[in-house]
């Protein structure tokens, strides 16, 4: 989960991100005259129409606030299709969906925080025929979903029972291979609203009045308290929740250009929360959640990748070398079955992580772009 005040302590990483995203070509997919504007304040959400076409469409939304503002877009059962976040006062970003008949919901949240004003979207018509091997890209997707779910649930289990247990040292070295699944696809999990913050919520997440649960709850039990009396029942319902998840993530909307978003969305995720190390804030365990962010990104790109090798060469060449950089610079932090502590990792290294995410942010931005032509 990408923490809600991250801006200033991000800096000018979220900020490249954010209008990173808003660059592309000035078409229908791309953005420029095709796209839907969507203005973002404080307390409003003015989207530029209220109705479109099925198929790909692209929503461009300017902060005008004073905060940090999200664009969620919700399909007509609550799910997320897909969201940008962490978009700066005075920038803007672009967002490219493929959107079915029925009725959406554009809803912008200042400060990242719960559920902000949003306005209906009215989508008639049918699509136009998708290629089939972006057809067989999702559902290859789907089987990788299915696949984390069931490891991050397994991994759980065994982590869950040596916090029972009392066994410090056991749930310690268990906790982040617990949530390597779940970093790879967090993008289709967090697409589950009410099953996210109970697993994954930070304590900086909290608002007053919260019930803290989840992983990082049990966290700083093992870190900071170094005591597991009473996590027991916190450990079985983190369980209960994945078995949830695991239960419902067959419903997912999942499209192509999901997949390219979502692939987005990871890299966000590492820029503001594992680069700078306030995920993982006990353990300091940041670097395994940025190598499962990094491979679930990797991962769609790879499925997507023979249909934008056609379409645009440039771009899925770019993505390949940017992958392996980054892949290459995280493998100089392993360390065993895992990786080193991320406070032993010093300023001018992360700086270096830094620049490579956003080295493959720029292209990744595209991705989508490309994918819905």
């Amino acid at each position: 989960m990408r923490p809600a005040h991250l801006i200033a302590a991000a800096g000018a990483v979220v900020a490249s991100l954010s209008l990173l995203s808003a660059c592309g070509k000035d078409d229908a997919a791309g953005g420029g005259s095709g796209a839907i504007s969507v203005t973002a304040t404080d307390s409003s959400c003015e989207v530029g129409t209220k109705s479109g076409t099925a198929g790909a469409t692209t929503f461009k939304v300017t902060n005008k606030g004073s905060q940090v503002n999200e664009l969620e877009i919700l399909a007509p059962d609550g799910k997320i299709v897909s969201e940008r976040e962490n978009i700066g006062p005075g920038t803007g970003a672009e967002i490219t969906v493929t959107l079915a008949a029925g009725t959406y919901k554009v809803m912008c949240s200042a400060g990242m925080t719960g559920k902000g004003p949003s306005q209906s979207f009215t989508v008639t018509g049918e699509g136009k025929a998708t290629d089939p091997r972006l057809d067989a890209a999702v559902a290859s997707y789907r089987t990788y979903v299915g696949e984390q779910v069931d490891d991050t649930l397994a991994k759980a289990k065994k982590f869950a029972a040596s916090v029972s247990k009392g066994d410090i040292a056991g749930a310690k070295a268990e906790f982040a291979p617990s949530r390597v699944g779940w970093e790879r696809i967090e993008p289709v999990a967090e697409s589950f609203g009410d099953i996210d913050p109970k697993v994954d919520n930070r304590e900086a997440d909290l608002k007053q009045g919260d019930k803290w649960t989840g992983w990082h709850q049990i966290e700083k039990a093992l870190w900071k308290t170094k005591s597991l009396k009473g996590e027991g029942p916190y450990a079985d319902q983190l369980v209960k929740d994945l078995e949830t998840l695991k239960t419902r993530v067959g419903t997912a909307s999942i499209t192509a250009t999901s997949m390219a978003n979502g692939a987005k969305e990871l890299l966000d995720e590492v820029a503001t929360g594992k680069v700078t190390g306030e995920e993982d804030t006990f353990s300091h365990t940041d670097l395994s959640d940025f190598k499962g962010n990094v491979d679930g990104a990797q991962k769609a790109f790879e499925l997507l990748k023979p249909v934008v090798q056609e379409r645009d060469a440039d771009l899925a060449s770019d993505l390949t070398d940017e992958f392996a950089k980054v892949q290459k610079l995280l493998a100089k932090y392993e360390k065993g079955d895992g990786y080193v502590s991320y406070d032993t990792v010093g300023k001018d290294q992360r700086k270096e992580l830094s620049d490579e995410v956003n080295a493959l942010a720029e292209p990744l931005s595209k991705l989508a772009g490309v994918v819905a032509k």
